[in-house]
């Protein structure tokens, strides 16, 4: 099998999988919804926002890892998310060990998709630009290279204008002459 037709094979069934669990997990949030109540657009609306939320949220996760970024409340965010999920499918289903593992199936399944989905792809660090400022790097500088900042001469003495001697004729005592 080359590798061309094993990633269409390996599409073809992540969508399946995906389309499948994805239904049973927003039919489960919607029915139990409207179960307890709520009219039934707006199950759907729980529905898309319980099932959907998980998966943006393993994106956030997984674009903050490599940025570097704090991910300790979107990955409570996700685990919250998928455990109403969760809840969702165990609630309808028949009150028996067996009857919550099979209901919990699809949304299981489909975590665990995604998860495998987001693992897949090679992570990162965003490369630095060479016109970025030295600040955002995170390598030491080599010491054998590194120049030493140009520092500002330091002002020189300032030495006091003095005018030439003056000296007074004696032929003239009102005539003032510059010795030169």
């Amino acid at each position: 099998m080359t590798a061309r037709t094993e990633s269409a094979v390996r599409l073809v069934i992540l969508l399946a999988i995906g389309t499948m669990a994805g239904a049973a997990a927003f039919t489960h949030v919607h029915d139990l919804s409207v179960a307890h109540g709520q009219p039934h657009w707006i199950g759907w609306a729980n529905a898309v926002a319980v099932e959907l939320m998980a998966i943006y949220l393993g994106l956030e996760l997984r674009a903050r890892r490599r940025a570097g970024r704090p991910v300790g409340l979107v990955g409570s965010l996700l685990v919250a998310f998928a455990l109403l999920s969760l809840a969702a499918q165990v609630a309808g289903a028949e009150p028996s060990v067996w009857g919550w593992i099979v209901a919990a199936v699809p949304s299981l399944a489909f975590l665990a998709l995604v998860k495998v989905v987001l693992s897949n792809a090679p992570v990162t660090p965003p490369a630095v630009e060479p016109d970025q400022p030295t600040a955002h790097r995170t390598e030491e500088p080599d010491p054998a290279t590194a120049v030493e900042p140009v520092r500002p001469a330091e002002p020189a003495a300032v030495i006091p204008a003095t005018l030439p001697p003056r000296v007074v004729q004696p032929n003239r005592p009102h005539v003032v002459g510059i010795i030169r």
